[in-house]
């Protein structure tokens, strides 16, 4: 049987993207069904996997004319390639995903991995004056275009609440990690690590986590914090340095550069506790983190704000301490007496996603 071809683009995501290389592009590729083509920002390696091409675009600033001119890139690569099936993930390829329709014909399907309107009213990526024109053109863009989609994925369960665009074209597709039988977990002798993983910023709890990891050091100087992801304004990055500079109990692996997914599993193999402190927050408020499933998969003790779901999910495997109003002691006392894990966590990985994922695109 000839294979299809399925082409996935992105505009900010990297060509080996957690999502689109290792958990779409991987299962499509292994099903022996597909050929994948990733359109992405260029990574800082050059991944390779049979039956997926990889189409980088040139690197661009976030916030800069390359960037408006992105989309504009991936279309012109989208027409290079003969392909069955076109998945964006991003709301600026929405315009692009049709203009796909409309010239070639071929199925289009919206990967919906955030909620950008949200994003942008309730977190400091853009400046306030420019944040409620943004997020209502986003909105504008996504609810016009949808009719024209053949399907659209949730990358969050709770993203069922907060899009009545997607109608019965819907399924829920959740960030569940694929985990690889070479990772093992490791214990760093005489340390006490934390891990702060994935993206750095206020909105996502980054200078909670220092903070916190500077108080259990003044207890315990064992305590180490190692803080590994992106942060995508210069700005941040600065602030970063400076609340972590004189602290060599602090490290920082990525910070103004991306950081390949598999060195963050592998920063989770050798830590001791994550930590997942999001403040409270519209834009987070139905989400699952993906650090939360990373996590609790790599059977990865975890200290966690209190969010009624967050601690559900947790509960179930005796994953986390949640931090409420602990005092430093209090909370230092529970890490080194919890018994963490004793059940088995079960439902956290790729592979329950991956079926729904290839009935979908048999049936589309």
């Amino acid at each position: 049987m000839k294979k299809r071809t399925i082409v996935l683009a992105s505009v900010l995501k990297p060509v080996d993207d957690t999502r689109m290389f290792e958990k779409f592009g991987i299962s499509l590729s292994d099903s022996g069904d597909y050929q994948v083509v990733i359109i992405g920002y260029p990574s800082s390696i050059k991944p390779a996997y049979p039956n997926i091409d990889f189409l980088p675009l040139d690197s661009f600033k976030r916030l800069s004319s390359q960037r408006l001119l992105a989309p504009l890139k991936v279309f012109l690569k989208i027409c290079k390639v003969k392909h069955d099936i076109l998945i964006v993930n991003t709301h600026e390829l929405l315009i692009v995903a049709l203009l796909n329709r409309i010239i070639f014909g071929g199925k289009i399907i919206y990967d919906i991995q955030e909620n950008y309107y949200r994003n942008i009213l309730y977190t400091d990526a853009f400046p306030k004056l420019l944040k409620p024109i943004l997020a209502l053109w986003v909105r504008a863009k996504e609810k016009l275009t949808s009719p024209f989609f053949h399907w659209f994925f949730l990358a969050e369960r709770g993203y069922e609440k907060e899009f009545s665009f997607t109608r019965e074209k819907v399924t829920v597709l959740e960030n569940k990690p694929r985990i690889t039988k070479h990772l093992k977990r490791e214990k760093l002798v005489g340390k006490t690590n934390l891990l702060f993983s994935g993206t750095l910023g206020e909105s996502t709890g980054l200078f909670k986590a220092i903070s916190l990891a500077k108080d259990l050091h003044q207890l315990d100087k064992t305590i180490t914090l190692h803080i590994i992801g992106y942060a995508a304004k210069h700005e941040t990055y600065v602030k970063i340095m400076n609340e972590i500079s004189g602290y060599d109990f602090i490290n920082m692996t990525g910070g103004n550069h991306l950081v390949p997914h598999v060195e963050i599993m592998e920063a989770i193999m050798k830590a001791d506790f994550g930590i997942i402190a999001y403040p409270p927050s519209p834009h987070t408020q139905n989400s699952m983190p993906t650090k939360l499933y990373e996590y609790v998969a790599s059977k990865l003790p975890i200290l966690l704000l209190d969010h009624k779901p967050w601690v559900e999910f947790c509960q179930k495997y005796d994953a986390a301490i949640v931090l409420g109003d602990l005092k430093p002691a209090e909370l230092l006392s529970k890490m080194r007496t919890i018994a963490f894990y004793t059940k088995e966590p079960n439902q956290v990985s790729w592979i329950s996603e991956e079926i729904k994922l290839l009935y979908l695109l048999r049936k589309i």
